[in-house]
């Protein structure tokens, strides 16, 4: 019986390595389920029905699909026999504002390495995600919103109206002493404004850290200081489950040991009551309602950052790895088709 066979590579591209999955579809497959060799585990045992079970896709859906194994095959071989055009190729995925001339320009010599992608080109993140598909897309359906309580409206968010609410919040972000190269601490529940956060600050060159809304008061207090940040953008509390998180209140906590220039932006995602101080907290809620809604996107050099993401901390405290505008784009692009 067939089996399916999956290609494990190792690529080589901005900043880090990847591993990359392809499969192998045999049409004979088709309408019958399909099993890995002999139904043997990699210690020599027999697997259970369950773990080895193969559902391939019908053949309507593989031809459908944007790369089969022929075309991932030669995107491999490009990529190892000429890195720099390949990867010049995958950056056209992108608008730049300014091209590029050099694809890459990395030594990794002991004490002195450096490693710079597309470094001369321009480009801006939330430009790309939202600003060049209003045009030909901007009435259909960007981010679907399904709330953690069913009984709560999904929302079906258009590109003009992503646009127009992450416009409203840079521009609130900017009233509030943002700029380039300033860092933004979000700590937010899985809503809508999450998402305008991380791209308003993209638009106008802020420097984004999400922090998970799971974590303590301390883990938020450390990354606020660790960045520098100087705003958290929260939410009043964060429904899920049936519970409530008191986003506000563990704010409040991680804030009282950090500097007192920091600015705590509040969505008021439920409306319940929470401790409020004037000099600090600024609700966005009630501002959005007359924000700008047009916000012009500033050009960043490719190498510019656009966010830090910390580590768990596993092996020490966790650290903050800074991610560039132009390599995470381009890879995201390439990664979100194959």
């Amino acid at each position: 019986m067939g089996y399916e066979k999956s290609l494990q590579t190792k690529v080589t591209f901005p900043d880090t390595y990847f591993l990359l999955f392809t499969s192998r579809y045999d049409p004979s497959w088709e309408g019958r389920p399909c099993f890995s060799r002999g139904g043997q585990s990699s210690e020599g045992g027999t697997m259970s029905h369950a773990d080895t079970m193969k559902y391939p896709p019908s053949a309507d859906m593989a031809a459908g699909a944007h790369i089969d194994a022929a075309k991932y095959e030669a995107m491999y071989k490009a990529s190892i026999e000429d890195s720099e055009g390949f990867w010049r190729e995958q950056a056209q995925r992108i608008n730049w504002m300014s091209p590029f001339s050099t694809v890459r320009d990395v030594d990794f010599t002991l004490g002195n390495v450096k490693i710079n992608w597309f470094a001369d080109g321009t480009l801006n993140v939330s430009a790309n995600c939202i600003d060049r598909h209003l045009e030909t897309r901007g009435d259909q359906t960007a981010i679907i919103w399904e709330p953690d309580d069913p009984d709560e409206t999904a929302q079906h968010i258009t590109y003009k109206q992503l646009h127009t609410q992450t416009c409203k919040m840079a521009n609130i972000l900017r009233d509030l002493g943002v700029g380039k190269g300033d860092r933004v601490i979000i700590y937010m529940p899985m809503i809508p404004e999450a998402a305008y956060a991380m791209l308003a600050c993209a638009r106008i060159g802020a420097i984004h850290s999400i922090v998970f809304a799971g974590f303590s008061p301390d883990a938020l207090s450390a990354r606020v200081k660790g960045s520098d940040a100087k705003v958290v953008i929260t939410a009043d509390f964060a429904p899920r489950g049936g519970k409530a998180t008191p986003l506000k209140a563990n704010a409040d906590k991680a804030l009282a040991s950090c500097d007192a220039s920091v600015k705590c932006l509040v969505v008021r995602r439920t409306g319940g009551d929470v401790a409020w101080n004037e000099a600090r907290d600024v609700d966005y809620t009630a501002l959005s309602e007359t924000a700008d809604p047009t916000c012009a996107p500033e050009p960043m050099n490719a190498e510019d950052p656009l966010f830090i993401l910390y580590t768990s901390g596993s092996t020490g405290q966790p650290k903050g790895v800074v991610h560039s505008s132009g390599g995470y784009l381009v890879y995201a692009a390439l990664t979100h088709e194959v």
